[in-house]
């Protein structure tokens, strides 16, 4: 188990080199919707999946926060995240088009559920003790202790298990994601015990959903 002030040190670093990539820009949400023809081949068809580098749900991204999808934008825009459609996708945004978009998603209103969260198995439940995932990504996995960190409750399983597949180093050029921090929680895990911790996560009610945008109506 990672200790919690260990943990909490970790959330500090990471807010760190999260906010280094971000940009002192103020997003429009208006200017956002009008910018995301560009987002909606993917994000705005409900369970759509991609078929590169690997096969997965593209994740809900409506309900997320403006921070995190700022960074997450960022991210593949410097090639610290591996992803060739996202590093082509993000590698044409500005920052004020970053901005806008990060604004224009985290504006949706959040998915509307009544459902309490399920308690994780034994081994979730200590899987998730063990990398103290609640120290950084709040109650629930819901409510995250600062912006640039993602909700994760409800994401979908397949792109979790990915992600986190993908912090743990990826496999060649078109996959992986750099940052140190998630790199040290998610490494110690094997691949059946990532599974079991996106499956749970995936079960967990949350704020995030796919909207359905333009043509896609």
């Amino acid at each position: 188990m990672i200790p919690f002030l260990h943990a909490a040190t970790a959330c500090v670093l990471a807010t760190m080199v999260l906010g280094a990539q971000a940009q002192d820009v103020t997003g429009d949400p208006a200017a956002g919707q009008r910018k995301a023809a560009m987002c909606i081949g993917c994000h705005g068809i409900p369970n759509y999946r991609a078929s590169f580098p690997e096969v997965h749900q593209v994740p809900m991204i409506s309900g997320q926060g403006a921070k995190y999808i700022a960074a997450a934008l960022n991210g593949y825009r410097s090639g610290e995240r591996r992803h060739p459609t996202m590093r082509g996708v993000a590698g044409s945004l500005t920052d004020q088009d970053i901005a806008d978009l990060s604004a224009y998603y985290a504006s949706h209103p959040p998915a509307a559920s009544t459902a309490a969260a399920a308690a994780p198995s034994e081994q979730v439940a200590e899987l998730l003790k063990r990398g103290n995932c609640m120290s950084c990504h709040g109650e629930n996995l819901n409510k995250p202790i600062d912006g640039s960190y993602p909700k994760l409750a409800g994401q979908h399983a397949d792109y979790l298990f990915v992600a986190l597949k993908a912090y743990q180093g990826g496999n060649g050029r078109n996959t992986g994601r750099g940052n140190a921090i998630m790199a040290g929680m998610a490494k110690p895990y094997n691949a059946a015990e990532l599974k079991a911790m996106a499956d749970h996560i995936a079960a967990l009610p949350g704020d995030l959903r796919t909207v359905t945008q333009g043509r896609f109506r």
